[in-house]
């Protein structure tokens, strides 16, 4: 996840976005649970590591190992973490084995987003890797807020399919999520670029009514995102690696 997102005061244990999000990641975590456990988490791009952490929380024991990845960490922040279950690191562990592996928003950062996919399929051993990767999604959403965080990208789903393909990864499926809210989010775009606004996060803290509304109304949409081909403002893909 990114950090820049938190800089407005928002708070991933309570803001709809964060809360909704993490909804089809436990689902997708829950289905490989039947099969492979104890499971690891490999979260990439990982900075504060609240999915996660999130995931520990949901599932705990049946989780092993969970690496949080981000080339930003301190050394005093890798310290404190070393040898623990919850173990922050600079790079992809060497083996990766019986993991789910988590991108959330990190591909469209990577001006090579092809050699990251790579280097993460290199170090996995066996046939029990998944992964679960968002990405922002078409370029009819590109604004400041994508300059802000420093955006290469928007992705489609057959932009996120054709690079996944290319670097060997297997796919179960790909969805947009957050159709509820894509015209909504278009037009204050839109709005945005006519008035040439300056870059910045368009990621803020909300009422608690609005908070709640929100909530509730991309927490439904999460039960049937799994569908949506059509349109969004975050694509997703999951599968094997």
């Amino acid at each position: 996840m990114d950090l820049k997102e938190l800089e407005n005061g928002v708070d991933p244990e309570v803001h709809w976005y964060y809360q909704s999000k993490k909804l089809p990641l436990f689902t997708y975590a829950r289905k490989i649970l039947k099969t492979v456990k104890p499971l690891d988490i490999v979260d990439v791009g990982s900075g504060s590591g609240f999915f996660a952490i999130s995931l520990d929380k949901e599932f705990n024991y049946q989780l092993k190992k969970i690496y949080l990845v981000d080339i930003n960490y301190t050394e005093e922040e890798l310290n404190s973490t070393r040898n623990n279950k919850i173990q922050k690191t600079l790079a992809i562990p060497e083996k990766i084995e019986n993991s789910l592996v988590i991108l959330m928003d990190v591909l469209e950062h990577l001006e090579d987003d092809l050699k990251m996919l790579q280097e993460i399929k290199n170090a996995c051993v066996g046939n029990n890797n998944y992964f679960f990767i968002t990405v922002p999604a078409f370029y009819s959403l590109w604004s400041g807020h994508d300059v802000y965080l420093g955006h290469y990208r928007r992705y489609k789903i057959a932009t996120l399919r054709k690079v996944l393909l290319q670097a060997g990864y297997s796919i179960h499926n790909t969805y947009y999520m957050y159709g509820s809210l894509f015209p909504m989010v278009w037009a204050a775009r839109k709005l945005d670029n006519l008035k040439k606004k300056d870059a910045g996060s368009n990621m803020k803290p909300f009422s608690k009514l609005a908070n709640r509304v929100l909530l509730s109304v991309t927490s439904a949409e999460m039960k049937i995102a799994g569908v949506n081909k059509l349109f969004g403002v975050t694509c997703v893909a999951q599968g094997k690696i």
